[in-house]
């Protein structure tokens, strides 16, 4: 499942690479949503990328993530897993663009794109799950998932403030806190094996 998200939203960043007219259709734009009411900018943004590298960086972390993220899902949802994480998926599009979407929908000239949102959501959903396990920054610095965590929401709220780069960390940061809290309300319990596993850490 989650290796079809990525083939899709590979093939249609591809095509938007090509094609300004299609990625200026699908581009977030909360003006255009808030005052011409296309609604399909909810969730078409998170299938087109700025450039390679930034398609790249979030495939890859879909990808290294996959096989825990479908055990997840399995878990939460059994059989309809595959339903469950869509579901979850195009939620983490929309909801990490929430903040953004309030914040600009009278600024004409602000616009952004990528699943850099969804990531977070997914990665948070897995940190409640595995906090203890590890998560290696360059593919070599392995910190325990709950301190990347920590750091991560504090960098991302510190950047989001700062606002001196294109980057889209409000989207990361409201992201990922959707990711925790819509695996909580699916999967109340994972409050309890996050507490055990910590208690077991420490």
């Amino acid at each position: 499942m989650i290796l079809l998200i990525i083939l899709v939203t590979a093939l249609i960043s591809y095509l938007s690479f090509n094609n300004p007219a299609l990625f200026e259709k699908l581009v977030f734009s909360p003006y255009r949503i808030f005052h011409k009411k296309e609604y399909i900018r909810w969730i078409s943004h998170g299938f087109i990328h700025a450039d390679y590298m930034h398609l790249i960086v979030n495939m890859l972390t879909l990808y290294f993530f996959s096989s825990a993220l479908e055990q997840i899902s399995i878990i939460i949802a059994g059989d309809f897993w595959f339903l469950y994480f869509i579901l979850f998926y195009l939620l983490s599009i929309v909801m990490s663009s929430l903040y953004s979407y309030f914040k600009n929908k009278d600024n004409y000239r602000y616009s952004a794109v990528g699943a850099s949102g969804a990531t977070s959501a997914m990665i948070f959903s897995y940190i409640l799950f595995a906090p203890t396990s590890k998560i290696y920054l360059y593919f070599a610095i392995g910190i325990p998932a709950w301190l990347f965590g920590v750091l991560y929401l504090v960098y991302e709220y510190y950047m989001g403030k700062r606002q001196q780069d294109n980057i889209g960390h409000d989207a990361h940061f409201f992201g990922a806190l959707f990711g925790v809290v819509f695996t909580i309300i699916s999967y109340p319990d994972v409050i309890y094996h996050l507490m055990n596993e910590l208690g077991i850490a420490f």
